[in-house]
């Protein structure tokens, strides 16, 4: 199972679940006064780009992903900007060629010499910082299943759609126990449909990052994500050693109370798709 690499006959579909409540304009906590908002807007954006570099071959941007991205708060729908508002699920190569807009933004490299200096790179930006609302995890939970079903209706084979939910709270629409386990239910030939849920922190306490058991979890609302978060697959738990992460065998793609790092390290696991190819993305120091 997991096998299959995304290719243009066999596409990948993977939807990113963003908690966008009112609560995400909170900082982080401790000695980090970023807004998890913002710096979730920010990862998921670096997600969609390394997602466009891999898909780039000769200068072409190849649909081996089809993206959605899911917000949840206020309202609950499509989180692009720009012209793909609105927009539910979208062929990677689209994606690419419309971002809501371009920054310059700084990042400190290495010359050959191993001596830091900044320079200046382009970064698209697909999806906005936002904060306001309830947390309607359910019915973010509802729409992901009707895009795989729909998408399993037309592409029964391939990698199995992935669904990564980022979130900094309980939900208020009901419990999505039911909804995430008719998630994992689902399949393609190569395997069941993977649901992954990472926890942000408010503040500072210890982070539990991808347990095999409930044992050390604090509460219910940590068990009930740890539930329904699918068990790693092998290429992803190589995918995390190369991160220095050593995970067991049976390990749930579950992290409780994360810091900024251990966001990173989940949306980039949660992407690795493809682990032959992966290499780290150190872009925390941009400016």
């Amino acid at each position: 199972m997991y096998a299959e690499r995304p290719s243009r006959a066999y596409p990948a579909c993977l939807i990113l679940l963003i908690d966008q409540s009112a609560s995400m304009a909170d900082t982080f906590g401790g000695d980090n006064l970023v807004r998890k908002a913002e710096f979730v807007a920010n990862a998921v954006n670096h997600t969609i780009y390394d997602l466009v570099v891999r898909c780039t071959k000769t200068e072409e941007v190849r649909n081996y992903y089809y993206l959605s991205v899911i917000g949840y708060g206020g309202s609950v729908g499509p989180a692009f900007a720009g012209q793909l508002t609105g927009r539910t699920l979208v062929p990677i190569a689209e994606v690419a060629d419309l971002p809501a807009r371009v920054e310059m933004r700084s990042r400190r490299v290495a010359d050959s010499a191993g001596t830091l200096f900044d320079t200046h790179v382009r970064f698209p930006v697909w999806i906005e910082p936002r904060a306001t609302g309830n947390t309607p995890m359910c019915e973010a939970f509802a729409q992901a299943r009707n895009i795989i079903k729909e998408w399993l209706s037309e592409r029964p084979r391939g990698f199995p759609p992935t669904v990564l939910n980022l979130t900094d709270g309980e939900s208020t629409d009901g419990d999505p126990t039911q909804l995430g386990r008719e998630i994992m239910s689902l399949r393609t030939n190569d395997g069941p449909v993977l649901l992954f849920n990472c926890h942000a922190s408010s503040r500072r306490s210890f982070t539990i990052e991808y347990p095999d058991d409930d044992a050390r979890l604090p509460d219910d609302f940590a068990r009930l994500l740890f539930n329904i978060s699918s068990p790693l697959p092998d290429p992803f738990r190589r995918v995390a050693g190369h991160m220095g992460l050593r995970l067991s065998e049976g390990a749930r793609g579950f992290v409780f109370n994360a810091d900024p790092t251990a966001i990173v390290q989940f949306v980039e696991i949660g992407t690795s798709t493809t682990p032959a190819s992966y290499q780290p993305h150190m872009w925390m120091d941009e400016r």
